[in-house]
C-alpha cells in the first residue's frame, strides 16, 4: 500500500530527494506520492519534519 501526504505538508521537499523509486513530486499544494511507483519502504516518512506522510489506507 502506497503512502500518502497530507495538508500539514510544509513543502520542505525532504520526501522527494530520499525516495528510491521517485514516486514523489511537487503538487500545487503539497507534495504528492504517485501510488503505482511508490514500494512502501517508508523512507520518506522518516524524513517528514511535520510528519505528514503515513501509509495509506
Amino acid at each position: 500500500m502506497a503512502y500518502v501526504i497530507s495538508d500539514k505538508c510544509t513543502k520542505c521537499g525532504n520526501c522527494e530527494s530520499v525516495c528510491p523509486s521517485n514516486a514523489i513530486s511537487e503538487g500545487d499544494s503539497k507534495y504528492v506520492i504517485n501510488a503505482d511507483n511508490c514500494v512502501d519502504c517508508g523512507l520518506c516518512a522518516d524524513e517528514c519534519p511535520v510528519e505528514a506522510i503515513s501509509p495509506g489506507e
